[in-house]
């Protein structure tokens, strides 16, 4: 383990560098990388990913000498920013983020606002000169250091945060729709409310020294990467449980702070289509959560984005400010020449950006940022093969609805939203409302449909379960659709139409009810949100190379896949073939560029049909003569295969494995199944149970 263990950057300055993602986590690496080349980073430190695996070697005890270099850091950190850590009077505060070596969006736990207590607020709400901004960030913290830190969670699928209860029950007493329509008071009985409620529950009283806030917040930040939903991310994307995580502790800047503040999410290509246009959201007078939790609907950044919609863009609104961030967003993608996520708060007028990451983005964004890189001349063909995950090349592959059923739905009265297509393609199934559900009837095979209010990390089991998710709330950058574009999956958000009853169980659009196990269609690719079940038809490539019922010139999703697997095909060292066992399978192989069957399995000849029927008598037979007469009959279906396989493939080679099954895949074992059999073979069915037995 390396002697150094805290990190600082900020002012134009970094003790570390992109290039050390492995000790630094991703978040680290980049802010230090990003402080270096002039981009304004507020200043922060960041404790190594080497501390949080000799946190779990050493069963919660830190290294020697590392509260020395905290403090050390922090003393840094004050200077840069020109206030103090804890100081009544002028308070630094403190964000404490996670930040593992690859992106893990939301799987573990952040605390903001860090080092507001009794004093301190009312520092922060004379240097502000507003007291409602100060007294909710106060508010806030208090409730984000219950729920990280004193894990005062929901205990049920259906309940609520103890936090949220107390918030809304406060706003019902006032009168009150929205948090920004509380007042100072509202916003200070709350923080007495909350407070009682964690020494009732948790037993410990909210601690008022900034300091151990933050060796809390750290130690919590640190277990969040063995919590549950931190565990399934890692192993449903294979990240290994021992690289650990870093804590990056970092100067708050706020976009709460007065009507020239804001905050949002920002990606430097379009994450779901790949094209080349800069892509974001933002919230005036709000913090970063905000943004991504879906609690407010946010804005499009730019002109070209908002399209029609009737609402301010942040070009329009701040252009200075969007001119910027332009600039900073050309100089990110080049220097990392890969497609960037990135975060950033206006503070009173001044940008500041939080964060930099490569971008999560669905297969067809991948495909299409990877070939115009190469084009632009960013990166080599090279670099752009080895950018795509295979599974994000199955997004190619997956079905589309079909138009003509679509339109027909839709004349028909059922299309219940619009929403933000967040993740492209098509699905259908059944609406369930939370996570466990979700997981549970995927597991008993039903295609379900994720329907949330928004999404948090809790629901990661379910959004892997689910064939699509769909929000009410949130936008292009929320959570739902940042997570869904990384798992492949179909996804629509900000359906603001759609009315979500989580106790009723019920989604409500106009004159239509859908009710828990009723069936629902979600088309990711435009937003469109349908009552029932929608029949589907091939992707574009399968209707080009297999169906040919498209024409490749007619398909740029087609052109760019053509292009592609060109490249790989030019570059690789080894030849290909196929698995295949039917003609059908045949022809597609070589579709594909298959050179020649590798395994052609005589025994999946004959799962089908009436062709499994004799495979049974053939094994079932009580004597010579019977099994012969099943042969006969399987004799001409398999050379008919042989003859389709060999002609698909034509002076390719095939490589034929001979009948070689485990004899009770083929043998029926329910009763029904059993009968049936027993009446064409003309058998007793007692009889032939006894023998597959």
């Amino acid at each position: 383990m390396a002697d150094k263990h805290v990190y600082f950057f900020g002012g134009k300055e970094a003790e570390g560098d992109a290039g050390m993602r492995n000790l630094l986590g991703g978040k680290g690496a980049n802010l230090a990388e990003m402080a270096s080349t002039g981009i304004p980073v507020p200043a922060g430190f960041t404790i190594s990913t080497e501390v949080c695996t000799a946190f779990y070697r050493n069963k919660g005890k830190y290294p020697d000498g590392l509260e020395s270099d905290v403090a050390s850091a922090i003393e840094k950190v004050e200077k840069a920013m020109g206030a103090k850590f804890g100081d009544p009077a002028d308070p630094l505060l403190l964000s404490v983020r996670s930040g593992a070596r690859v992106s893990m969006p939301g799987m573990m736990d952040t605390v903001l606002n860090l080092g507001l207590n009794l004093e301190t607020v009312e520092g922060l709400a004379k240097k502000s000169g507003d007291d409602r901004f100060a007294w909710d960030c106060f508010r806030r913290f208090v409730q984000m250091y219950g729920d990280v830190v004193l894990e005062m969670k929901p205990t049920g699928k259906d309940a609520r945060d103890p936090f949220e209860e107390i918030l809304h029950a406060k706003k019902e007493e006032v009168g009150a729709e929205l948090d920004m329509d509380l007042g100072v008071e509202d916003l200070k009985d709350l923080v007495t409310r909350y407070k009682a409620m964690i020494a009732e529950t948790a037993g410990v009283q909210f601690p008022e020294d900034p300091r151990e806030q933050l060796w809390n917040a750290i130690g919590a930040v640190f277990n969040s990467w063995n919590n549950d939903r931190a565990n399934t991310y890692r192993r449903i994307n294979g990240i290994p449980d021992d690289w650990g995580t870093a804590v990056n502790v970092q100067s708050m800047v706020y976009g709460n702070l007065g009507d020239n503040s804001g905050t949002g999410v920002a990606f430097t290509r379009n994450p779901a289509t790949g094209e080349n246009l800069f892509y974001g959201e933002y919230l005036m007078k709000a913090q970063g959560e905000d943004v991504v939790a879906g609690i407010r609907t946010p804005h499009p950044i730019n002109v070209t984005q908002k399209g029609d919609a009737e609402v301010e863009s942040l070009e329009e609104e701040m252009p200075g400010i969007y001119a910027e961030l332009d600039a900073i967003r050309l100089k990110l993608e080049d220097h990392y020449r890969d497609m960037q996520d990135l975060e950033f708060t206006i503070q009173n007028g001044k940008l500041w950006i939080l964060q930099t990451r490569a971008g999560k983005r669905t297969g067809f964004a991948a495909i299409k940022i990877a070939i115009d890189m190469v084009r632009e001349g960013l990166i080599t063909k090279e670099e752009a093969i080895r950018r795509i995950d295979p599974e994000q090349l199955n997004q190619f592959l997956r079905p589309v609805f079909d138009p003509g059923q679509k339109s027909k739905a839709t004349e028909e009265g059922r299309l219940m939203a619009r929403g933000i297509n967040a993740g492209p393609g098509a699905a259908t199934g059944k609406v369930v409302f939370n996570a466990e559900d979700a997981e549970q009837w995927a597991a008993d095979g039903e295609e379900v449909i994720l329907v949330r209010i928004e999404t948090s990390p809790e629901d990661i089991r379910g959004m892997n379960a689910a064939s699509g998710i769909l929000t009410s709330a949130g936008g292009a950058t929320s959570h739902a659709a940042l997570v869904a574009r990384q798992m492949g999956k179909v996804c629509v958000v900000g359906a603001k139409e759609i009315v979500i009853d989580y106790r009723k169980r019920t989604i409500i659009s106009g004159g239509t009810t859908l009710s828990e196990g009723d069936y629902i269609s979600i088309d990711g690719s435009t937003g469109e949100v349908i009552s029932g079940m929608i029949e589907t038809k091939p992707s574009e490539v399968i209707q080009v190379l297999i169906d040919k019922t498209l024409d490749a010139k007619d398909s740029v999703v087609f052109r760019d896949y053509e292009e592609l697997i060109g490249w790989a095909n030019s570059l690789r060292a080894m030849r290909v073939r196929a698995n295949a066992d039917r003609p059908d399978q045949a022809a597609a192989a070589v579709a594909f560029g298959g050179e020649g069957i590798g395994l052609c399995r005589t025994e999946h000849m004959f799962f089908e049909g009436e062709r499994i029927d004799w495979v049974r008598r053939m094994i079932l037979a009580s004597d010579e003569s019977g099994r012969k007469e099943a042969l006969a009959n399987l004799l001409p279906m398999q050379r008919e295969d042989f003859r389709g396989i060999f002609k698909a493939m034509g002076e390719r080679p095939v490589t034929v494995r001979t009948l070689d099954p485990p004899l009770h895949e083929f043998l029926p074992h329910e009763e029904d199944e059993i009968a049936e059999l027993a009446a064409k073979m003309g058998v007793d069915a007692a009889a032939l149970t006894d023998k597959v037995a």
